[in-house]
């Protein structure tokens, strides 16, 4: 399937109005008077020949209180890259869809859209279903059916939705640092002195209490127990992280009362997603961290040593500056271990991360284990042109002494090319050199002439040439064909 060229976000959302329209029982003419409009002006928007205009789209938002995000053409576009990377399957190549059907069902009908990529999902889940069926059979054991479901996908794709910014939440950790008179420069002694107050008591356990364990709270003891593992940066985190299940469990129970949370698992593991954010924001506190990343043109090691925090809760902090009027840089992040697997991914940059299948070997978070480290750069280019700057460096999970298992994961942090002059890490390089051709994953990238490879591309029928040997067994150098007549 080839890919287009990216388009420029246009108000095209009549099949969003008309759906929106019919869900609320209103005829064109009830509709159009309550716009201000003719019903035959909105007969047109609806036939996406006439543009919604901001005026309208405000009209809209106020007096049928919508949801302006379902409006957004980010979100057409991330459901078009979804669909486009669920049709990659090799079960779709004989019908020969193209990205434009892709997206022309995506602005018709959205929500058979997203019905077409939730039913894909649910057979993937089904396959894999089948394989652990058949182990769990072979073994004598019981199955459970919910067990094929991922809740890490569902909090995932609810923290994309909210673009990783919860105001909320934000709120809560300013009131905080207000009310218990936190320090910048020393916050744990206030945040331990908020457990005393509340008649909690809080210990460092030795190792051999609990292997493995690093926070435990005991609510019938009223202990909070912190791993003498932890350097003093994660036990505030903690202290800042158990607060917020304490203060403010309704909030995070409304929070995520949320559809794209499904199921009990999903919603728990959203709470402890959101009260890791919570702890960011108590550590970070938003305008002193923007600030304080805008001056040092966000390198990310001073605003670890200044906020007391982590390289990779910097990284994340960094994603989460999406307040309207004070934003910083609209950062893409991803988290990997060794064999390419992504833990964690979030993109407020549009660059798009694979949700079925291995990420692009080319990536710089992969190189990044060659040097562990030390931050690597790249500048990269997809295949439909659009261009970003990236960081990547290796982390090493130390937690368990001599003995102890040495986990390494590599986090990437990235940008539009636009915004690479606001980052210090693009000093001293020049900016309009040659990219790095990267895609997203093999069957979605048009590039042939690919060393690194490792599926033919969906858009090209494969044949395999026992007469030739090339680096790669899918790649095709441009202009073989001619070269050998």
């Amino acid at each position: 399937m080839p890919s287009a060229a990216p388009t420029k976000p246009a108000a095209r959302l009549g099949a969003k109005i008309r759906l929106l329209r019919r869900q609320e029982g209103l005829s064109q003419v009830q509709l159009a008077e309550a716009l201000g409009i003719s019903p035959s002006y909105l007969n047109l928007i609806e036939g996406n020949k006439r543009p919604l205009t901001a005026p309208l789209l405000i009209r809209l938002a106020q007096q049928f209180k919508l949801d302006l995000k379902a409006l957004a053409p980010e979100e057409d576009q991330r459901l078009s890259d979804d669909l486009m990377e669920a049709f990659g399957d090799p079960l779709f190549e004989p019908l020969g869809l193209q990205a434009q059907d892709v997206r022309e069902l995506v602005q018709n009908n959205p929500q058979l859209a997203r019905g077409v990529f939730e039913l894909y999902r649910a057979y993937q889940h089904a396959q894999d279903g089948l394989g652990t069926l058949a182990a769990k059979l072979s073994d004598g054991q019981g199955f459970d059916p919910e067990a094929t479901r991922l809740p890490s996908e569902e909090v995932g794709d609810f923290i994309q939705q909210a673009m990783n910014h919860f105001p909320e939440l934000e709120l809560a950790a300013e009131t905080l640092w207000i009310s218990a008179g936190l320090e910048a420069d020393a916050p744990y002694p206030g945040l331990a002195a908020c457990f005393e107050a509340r008649g909690i008591a809080v210990r460092i356990h030795r190792v051999s209490e609990g292997p493995g364990l690093l926070r435990h709270f005991d609510p019938d003891r009223r202990i909070l127990s912190l791993s003498e593992l932890l350097p003093q940066r994660s036990r505030t985190f903690q202290l800042a992280h158990q607060l917020a299940l304490l203060d403010h469990s309704d909030l995070l129970d409304s929070l995520t009362t949320h559809p794209l949370l499904r199921t009990g698992a999903s919603r728990a593991l959203a709470r402890v997603a959101l009260a890791n954010y919570f702890a960011s924001a108590v550590l970070m506190p938003y305008d002193r961290f923007l600030k304080a990343a805008r001056t040092e043109r966000y390198d990310i090691e001073i605003l670890a040593r200044r906020f007391q925090a982590s390289f990779e809760q910097v990284c994340h902090r960094l994603t989460t500056l999406r307040r309207p009027g004070a934003e910083g840089v609209p950062f893409h992040f991803l988290r990997i271990d060794i064999a390419g697997n992504i833990s964690k991914s979030f993109s407020a940059s549009g660059i798009r991360f694979a949700r079925f299948s291995g990420a692009c070997p080319r990536w710089n978070a992969h190189a990044a284990f060659l040097t562990p480290g030390l931050i690597r750069t790249q500048i990269s280019e997809f295949p439909d042109g659009r261009r970003y700057f990236c960081i990547a460096r290796t982390l090493q999970k130390d937690t368990g002494g001599y003995r102890g298992q040495h986990a390494m994961q590599a986090v990437g942090l990235g940008c539009e090319m636009g915004h690479a002059k606001d980052l210090i890490y693009a000093d001293g390089l020049r900016l309009d050199q040659p990219p790095v051709p990267v895609g997203v994953t093999c069957r979605l990238c048009e590039r042939t002439d690919c060393e690194q490879r490792a599926f033919p591309p969906l858009q090209q029928a494969f044949k395999v040439e026992e007469n030739l040997r090339r680096t790669s067994f899918y790649a095709r150098i441009e202009g073989e064909g001619r070269a050998r007549s």
